[in-house]
């Protein structure tokens, strides 16, 4: 009896598992803008080791844009916001896609870093879109 009381169980439910305040599409996005001013730096400059270290960081910044948008993909966004917009799936893979090796880690074309801001646009109308609904 004295266990029940002080550890009865309570029920609680929520939209995602943290207060949504902490998810944003702005961090992918600031990454995949890094992304894309690397690859015109990288076009701007002929030095072979300043062209090595773009590589570099700008692969660490493509994981990252990968990073923030699967933690958007997994936590924040459940079974009615892919109800509402179907074609969300398909733009997270496209996303990730052109974060990895299709694009943003495996080009350093800045149209290819651009394409990439676009597809983050798009998820973060989206998103917004669903914050403003809750």
């Amino acid at each position: 009896m004295l266990f029940s009381r002080v550890f009865s169980a309570v029920e609680a439910t929520a939209h995602c598992d943290l207060p949504c305040g902490v998810y944003d599409p702005a961090q992918a996005r600031i990454e995949a803008e890094s992304v894309k001013a690397i690859q015109e730096k990288y076009q701007a400059n002929e030095d072979p080791a300043f062209r090595t270290r773009a590589i570099l960081i700008k692969e660490q910044r493509s994981d990252l844009v990968k990073h923030h948008l699967w933690v958007l993909w997994t936590d924040y966004f459940k079974p009615p916001h892919f109800e509402k917009y179907p074609q969300l799936h398909e733009l997270f893979n496209k996303a990730t896609k052109q974060a990895g090796a299709a694009g943003g880690k495996g080009s350093m074309d800045p149209a290819e870093g651009q394409k990439l801001l676009d597809y983050i646009a798009e998820i973060d109308k989206i998103f917004w879109e669903t914050k403003a609904a809750a």
